[in-house]
């Protein structure tokens, strides 16, 4: 297995969130059951945007594409998560792995740009609503959306060369129930500070970066509400940035946390624990927390129902 001056392993051995059996099957009840809330929640969501005119405006086509987004984070990780589950050898190649890798941070960047976007349109529809028709035109809405999925592929692109060009000699163990830089590198048979450290200044750029430009925005969100007379406005306003704030601390918070600390040779249950909130659960939680609880939503699955219905 030997090709120029590095070996490299043909394939790892994932060792997922549990040994045991029962604890197994119990997680692939669990993880199921959400993975089918992701992918109902978000395809309705999509299905609801396309169909429904009223719903043909800027919020909308970001939370499209987030949703869009969500469907393949959570299909690029639970399937095969899923199936590592029942099967007594856990094992996923060097290329599947280095595939899912690369294609779980195109998602998972993306997913932390488009947050920022649609934070950055709630900013101008509040704190500059006679501006907003004329800043939020369907152009600049392509371009911030296009300028997501590139800004995803294109840390994606670097972390994932920086991972992969470590050689792996062995051990194949991971520890962990996907593969992800933080513990391919654990594996990695040379120095991996150069590595780790354009790791690091990628979270600066795709987490730090753009969590910051959300609690810009919504800090400006609550001034500009708390001048609002009507009580039943501010109450609105204030239940929809809670709810956004809850999606900031789950994903931000614990990609952070995996992202941005120094690489140990380790990685403990906790970890394995906290990763699960931002590849898994996150992108359950935004079609509730996003849309599924807005009026105009609700008003949409209204009228698709009676549709069927005649």
């Amino acid at each position: 297995m030997t090709k120029e001056n590095h070996t490299y392993l043909t394939e790892f051995i994932l060792l997922g969130l549990s040994s045991d059996h029962q604890t197994q099957i119990l997680l692939f009840v669990v993880f199921l059951i959400i993975y089918l809330l992701t992918v109902f929640g978000n395809l309705l969501i999509i299905l609801l945007i396309h169909v429904d005119s009223r719903l043909q405006t800027p919020m909308y086509f970001f939370l499209k594409n987030l949703s869009l987004n969500d469907l393949c984070f959570s299909t690029t990780i639970v399937p095969k998560m899923l199936v590592q589950f029942l099967v007594v050898e856990k094992t996923i190649s060097f290329v599947g792995c280095s595939m899912q890798m690369f294609f779980f941070l195109i998602m998972g960047c993306t997913e932390s740009s488009l947050p920022t976007v649609m934070s950055y349109n709630s900013y101008i529809a509040v704190c500059k609503p006679l501006h907003y028709s004329a800043i939020m035109t369907h152009r600049v809405c392509v371009l911030l959306v296009v300028g997501s999925w590139a800004s995803g592929i294109f840390v994606s692109v670097v972390d994932t060369t920086f991972t992969l060009c470590l050689s792996y000699q062995g051990p194949n163990l991971i520890n962990h129930y996907f593969c992800e830089p933080p513990a391919l590198l654990k594996l990695a048979s040379e120095e991996t500070y150069t590595a780790e450290m354009v790791i690091f200044a990628m979270g600066v750029v795709i987490l730090l970066g753009p969590v910051s430009l959300i609690l810009f925005s919504y800090w400006n969100i609550i001034l500009t509400v708390v001048r609002i007379q009507s009580g039943e406005g501010r109450l609105k306003v204030f239940s929809t940035c809670s709810s956004h704030f809850i999606v900031v601390i789950f994903f931000y918070g614990s990609t952070i946390f995996t992202y941005m600390q120094p690489n140990s040779r380790k990685m403990n249950e906790g970890d394995k624990v906290i990763s699960v909130f931002y590849s898994v659960v996150t992108s359950m939680m935004n079609p509730f927390i996003y849309s599924l609880r807005n009026k105009d939503m609700k008003a949409a699955l209204r009228k698709v129902f009676k549709r069927e219905i005649r």
